[in-house]
């Protein structure tokens, strides 16, 4: 018996070892045999096949004889093939212990990830195990060991089975990274190579692996080439192929793409971007190449005189431009007029005096890193002034500081800001003053004093239209000659605003059984104050439940618990702004939040179970009842639609009103009940549901009249001996009613009688028994015929059937043609129009029965008639009690209701012989 494979029991393993430590004892006694039967097989498959693909077949690879050889005659023992040991290989073979067939497994083989994962082993002898090395046939082998028992002894032989795992290409080129940058020089020359630091990775080899690479958009100035190491690894290169200038284009965007070589081929891409670094490749350049600029003598020191700009097109450092005299410009003029290195503005820096020359060239260079200077000349001409200005001499009333006046917004109109004294310093000329610039401000002469002006404010100040005002006291003489005093005005601000809010109603939604902490909106107010009083805080009004917060500071409005919008749909409340200033200034907003519906209610029945009372034959497609369901969601979650889940065949419902209504008219006595299962769906999604019990009790309804059962025909009959004594049972009627209550309630009389003498018979109106009442004669001998009516005491009308009762005295039935004969005849039989009644016999004697009818269908019609005004309920259980009532007083009335089905054979009772006819 062979050895069990790799997945046998833990004690054929067990055996297996033992047997191997044996064989190493024996060894060294068996050494040539041993190594003789060493032997190597090697097979090669793709990765990626299904299971149960044949790799090959051990037994016929090594030649070992089978069952049905060349000495059939010769008995030979069954060969076993067995893994030696369970290893990481041979979870993806599977090997015929019998048959040495070596399939694959249900573990599909992927060559990237055996080889990757054997890579690391040190062990390359492993009993079963994968290989991947460069001492294989090829770098891209991937081997999958396995060792293989034969037995038994004669046909012992370790079997080294090597599987070649042969690529196929499964796997497409990919970048590590999605984006790559690379950087370019603008003075790059052509056919510079720049190496792609992140080529694309392909777990494939051979040519399944990264064989090219291309960019979509080369933009007619790149392209790449691709550069192979020793390794067999694949390294793009971009190759500059026309001019760049980063001034014109200083990025470009592509797409580079790799390919590999299968068939098809499959690809990888990433997004290249090549940034053109910028180098000094441009120099400052003036507009101008000369300026002309005209300057009073009287000018105060600080006057603007020209600005010049020069433009460098390069970026960063490159670009940066200091403005510088040239060394050709004299002394005087380098005193009299500052340039200033960084802006090129030149203004007047010492007084101009009559020694002062009228004309002054200024060349000025524009200079840049590594560039030679651009050269530009103002021309700065002067006029000389020959009598003095004006003068102003402010003396400031508010406060001030180097020439800024600061007033707060809230003062009041004409608030004073300073005095201006106006003097002529050659005294022969009249001065006139006024004030130049916009602002809310006014100058006038303040009187009684001369040539002394008062500024004051004309309107009030709002720090929130305007902060600062630059206004001029302009002096000038009849000479013409002009003067200005500038004057900065500062406007402090004061918490004089509200913080007000972009919305005063805000109208907020979210979805019940939101997350705790559910962000619901982000509050903004502003303040038109500047610094700590412009700064609003946020709070949530009185009015806001406990589970709502504001941040204080961000505004952030959250709701710390679930909402369920079943239990409170809207909420409204306030919120406040409030600023930082003293005192503090606030404004009010107001927040509605809507819950907005989601199905989490199933619907829900207002009972669990319904019990309807409908009377028998019912007309089909009536109202039956009204199935009351209702959904606590809203909209389309709140849509229920309802459904029968049995008996859709019989009942249908109308699923807006609920309605239950039968398809066919019911009766009660092929079925008395039913039971209904009712499904409301409501309209959400997904939707929920819930089911409630119906129970239909069918009324009875005087629909049957009796059933005779015994005698079975009118033409049977029974023989009478003459000897029998007065009293004795004769015969009986026996008949059900299907109905039930009073409508099932039977009486039995006799409306009909013939015979010699007819009165000697009497029937019991409860139970349908028939005896004799007097003794018989020899002249009461012959055929009695008796018409028995069989009557329901139902509502509103009793119902009836009757049945012949034939009965023959004499001492034996000599001629029974001669009875069948007066059978067949036409019984002359006058009817005895009374109603059936049920006697009540107090003693054994004869008396005449009372009938007592009238009076219980007088009681049966008021009872009926009560109870149904009262409910369909109270109708079933006074039925109910009905019955045990008159099951109690047998000396009122028998109910002998029909519940399931009569046994015929109980019923037939045969005092004496009968013949059916």
């Amino acid at each position: 018996m062979g050895f069990p494979g790799g997945g046998g029991s833990p004690t054929a393993r067990g055996s297996l070892q033992h047997l191997i430590l044996f064989l190493l004892f024996v060894g060294p006694f068996n050494c040539f045999a041993s190594y003789s039967r060493a032997t190597e097989l090697f097979y090669s498959l793709n990765e990626g096949l299904p299971a149960g693909v044949l790799i090959g077949s051990l037994a016929r690879d090594l030649r070992l004889p089978t069952a049905g050889g060349q000495h059939p005659a010769a008995p030979q023992p069954p060969l076993s093939f067995t893994l030696a040991s369970s290893g990481f290989g041979e979870q993806y073979v599977h090997l015929d212990n019998r048959s040495g067939e070596l399939h694959t497994s249900d573990v599909e083989i992927d060559r990237e990830a055996l080889c990757m994962e054997s890579s690391g082993a040190t062990n390359f002898g492993a009993a079963a195990g994968a290989v991947s090395s460069s001492s294989l046939p090829s770098s891209e082998s991937c081997l999958l060991l396995l060792d293989v028992l034969v037995l038994p002894q004669e046909y012992f032989r370790l079997v080294k089975v090597k599987i070649t795992i042969r690529d196929v290409n499964d796997n497409a080129p990919r970048f590590p990274v999605t984006h790559i940058r690379l950087s370019v020089p603008e003075n790059a020359p052509v056919n510079t190579r720049l190496a792609i630091e992140h080529p694309a990775c392909d777990p494939d080899v051979g040519t399944n692996g990264v064989q090219t690479y291309r960019l979509r958009d080369n933009y007619g100035v790149f392209t790449l080439d691709v550069e192979e190491n020793e390794g067999g690894e694949r390294t793009p290169y971009l190759i500059v192929m026309g001019a760049l200038d980063r001034e014109t284009r200083e990025e470009y965007v592509t797409v580079i793409v790799a390919e590999d070589g299968g068939t098809p081929p499959l690809v990888g891409s990433a997004t290249l971007t090549i940034s053109i670094s910028d180098i000094n490749d441009n120099c400052p350049q003036f507009n101008d190449s000369q300026i002309n600029v005209t300057l009073y003598g009287n000018s105060s020191l600080g006057t603007h005189v020209a600005t010049v700009h020069a433009v460098d097109m390069d970026l960063g450092s490159n670009a940066q431009i200091s403005y510088s005299y040239s060394q050709k410009i004299p002394q005087p003029s380098r005193d009299l007029f500052h340039l200033n290195e960084s802006t090129g503005m030149i203004t007047l820096s010492s007084k101009v005096d009559g020694d002062t020359p009228r004309l002054h060239r200024l060349i000025i260079l524009g200079n840049g890193p590594g560039c030679i200077p651009a050269v530009i000349t103002v021309l700065v001409t002067i006029i000389k002034v020959m009598m003095r200005p004006p003068e102003v001499v402010p003396r400031f009333i508010a406060n001030e500081a180097e020439g800024v006046v600061y007033l707060k917004e809230l003062e009041p109109v004409n608030t004073p800001i300073a005095f201006f004294t106006i003097k002529d310093p050659d005294e022969k000329s009249k001065v006139n003053c006024s004030l130049d610039g916009d602002g809310p401000f006014r100058l006038s002469p303040y009187k009684p004093y001369n040539n002394e002006y008062l500024l004051e404010t004309a309107k009030p100040l709002d720090y929130e239209t305007q902060q600062l005002y630059e206004i001029s006291v302009v002096a000038w003489n009849s000479e013409g000659f002009h003067v200005n005093k500038i004057i900065k005005v500062q406007v402090l601000d004061e918490n004089d605003n509200s913080p007000v809010f972009s919305q005063q109603l805000i109208e907020l939604s979210i979805e019940e059984n939101n997350v705790p902490n559910a962000f619901l909106t982000k509050l903004h107010a502003t303040d038109a104050d500047s610094g700590e009083k412009g700064q609003v805080s946020y709070f949530l009004g009185p009015d806001a439940p406990s589970y709502f917060s504001l941040d204080k500071t961000t505004g952030v409005l959250t709701v710390s618990t679930q909402l369920d919008r079943e239990e409170k749909e809207k909420y409204r409340y306030t919120v406040k702004a409030v600023d930082s200033g003293f005192p503090p200034r606030e404004s009010i907003a107001t927040v509605t939040i809507t819950v907005l519906d989601k199905n989490d209610n199933s619907p829900r029945f207002i009972n669990k179970d319904f019990s309807f009372f409908v009377p028998e034959n019912f007309p089909g497609f009536g109202e039956i009842g009204v199935i009351s369901v209702t959904d606590a969601d809203a909209g389309q979650n709140g849509w229920v639609a309802l459904s029968v889940l049995n008996g859709s065949d019989i009942f249908v419902i109308d699923t807006g009103k609920g309605v239950l209504r039968a398809k066919v008219s019911l009766d009660r006595e092929q079925q008395s009940s039913y039971v209904l299962w009712i499904e409301a769906v409501d309209g959400g999604d997904p939707a929920l549901s819930s089911t409630a019990k119906i129970t239909i009790l069918l009324l009875d309804i005087n629909d049957n009249p009796p059933l005779v059962l015994f005698p079975q025909s009118n033409m049977s009959y029974l023989l009478v001996l003459p000897s029998t004594l007065p009293g004795s049972p004769i015969t009986e009627v026996y008949a059900v009613d299907k109905d039930t209550g009073m409508n099932a309630v039977i009486a039995y009389s006799i409306i009909g009688r013939r015979g010699p003498r007819p009165e000697s018979f009497r029937i019991d109106p409860k139970t349908g028994n028939i005896t004799l009442e007097e003794s018989l004669m020899q002249n009461d001998y012959g055929l009695y015929r008796l018409l028995v009516k069989v009557s329901d005491h139902g509502y509103p009308e009793p119902l009836h059937s009757t049945v012949m009762v034939n009965l023959f005295v004499n001492d034996t039935v000599s001629n029974e043609s001669y009875i069948e004969s007066l059978l067949r005849r036409e019984p002359d039989i006058s009817i005895e129009e009374k109603q059936p009644q049920i006697s009540i016999e107090p003693t054994h004697k004869k008396t005449e029965s009372t009938s007592c009818m009238p009076t219980l269908v007088a009681l049966s019609i008021i009872s009926l008639g009560s109870i149904a005004l009262v409910t369909g309920m109270g109708i079933y259980i006074c039925l109910r009690k009905g019955k045990k009532h008159h099951r109690a007083d047998e000396n009122l009335e028998v109910q002998m209701p029909l519940n399931g089905r009569i046994n015929l054979h109980m019923l037939e009772k045969k005092p004496m012989e009968i013949s059916n006819i």
